[in-house]
């Protein structure tokens, strides 16, 4: 097994996929599907499968959006990847369409698409247009879309290919700040559900749960609170749609305690719907969450890092919950 960036485990699942399904598509503008890792191939999407099924766009996300549901539709899987700056902009296609048109249908539509979304909430100094908070919670608002948001190199491998298979679309959110994160990934192609948390620590007690680009300073801040003597379990919600509430409530009935971080805006961000869900389930169990507060977000990248949840900010939330 060979560690391995995220991007390249992302790419490396689509080319596997490709290589099997010989009409499956990849859409993408600005940036090439290329990845390269040490000691393994260069990862070259359109080199591979040539301009046919490698499609170098417009700048136009939202046509970019439409396609890629429209090639769904004729029952090609397909992928789009739209970055940082335009994920917005194909916010409508994918709410009004992509998450209704297999229930208009009475289910006989399948859509076997993905649409690789790429969040920039961990990119300080791009200014408040460009380095705007994770856009998890626009589009795990969407009926009918399942939405997911891996942290860890063998996730994003796992789950690429599990959504590339599902016969409904996916919104596949990544962190920027991700994309050269490292691990132990498997070469042998595996599928992840998209549908399970993953419980990266176990405790008794507090329950402390973070998703995507969040998790790396959410297990940060639970290192440093176990070394203190405090039994944290870290959960990482890998899907926001499907969310597993199972999980989620199974902990806190035990900790009875559940701090939530999140990179987006404090009102209705992820943490929020925890929350609202363990307490719906849960007696007696205290709730706090930690999040980037209601305000844009600054160009300069200490204040931004100032006000993005961190582990410090993790850390100091947890004693004064468990107190």
């Amino acid at each position: 097994m060979a560690r391995k960036t995220f991007m390249y485990s992302v790419l490396e699942a689509v080319q596997h996929e490709m290589r099997q399904d010989k009409n499956m598509v990849w859409i993408f503008e600005l940036t090439p599907p290329v990845a390269s890792n040490p000691g393994k191939p260069v990862i070259n999407l359109e080199r591979e499968f040539g301009r046919k099924r490698v499609v170098n766009t417009g700048i136009d996300e939202m046509w970019m959006a439409a396609a890629t549901l429209g090639a769904g539709l004729a029952g090609t899987k397909a992928v789009t990847y739209i970055p940082y700056q335009g994920n917005c902009m194909c916010f409508q296609v994918i709410q009004n369409h992509a998450g209704k048109l297999r229930s208009m249908t009475g289910g006989t539509a399948e859509m076997p698409v993905v649409f690789l979304l790429e969040m920039t909430g961990q990119t300080p100094g791009f200014a408040g247009q460009h380095s705007d908070y994770e856009i998890d919670t626009y589009y795990a608002h969407i009926p009918g879309v399942k939405t997911v948001v891996p942290s860890t190199p063998a996730d994003a491998k796992g789950m690429m290919v599990s959504a590339i298979r599902d016969p409904n679309p996916v919104c596949y959110l990544y962190a920027a700040g991700l994309r050269e994160l490292s691990d132990e990934v498997p070469d042998e192609q595996y599928t992840t559900p998209l549908d399970k948390a993953a419980v990266r620590t176990t405790g008794s007690d507090i329950t402390i749960v973070g998703s995507g680009g969040g998790m790396p300073e959410v297990l940060a801040a639970t290192e440093r609170l176990q070394k203190e003597g405090m039994k944290v379990e870290a959960i990482d919600l890998r899907c926001l749609k499907p969310m597993d509430t199972e999980t989620l409530v199974r902990s806190v009935r035990k900790t009875k305690f559940l701090l939530t971080v999140d990179q987006s805006y404090y009102t209705l961000c992820p943490g929020a719907e925890v929350i609202a869900r363990v307490a719906e389930n849960v007696d007696g169990a205290r709730y706090k969450r930690v999040a980037f507060p209601d305000a844009p977000p600054p160009a300069a990248p200490e204040m931004f890092l100032w006000m993005r949840p961190n582990a410090d900010h993790i850390v100091s939330a947890a004693k004064k919950l468990v107190g």
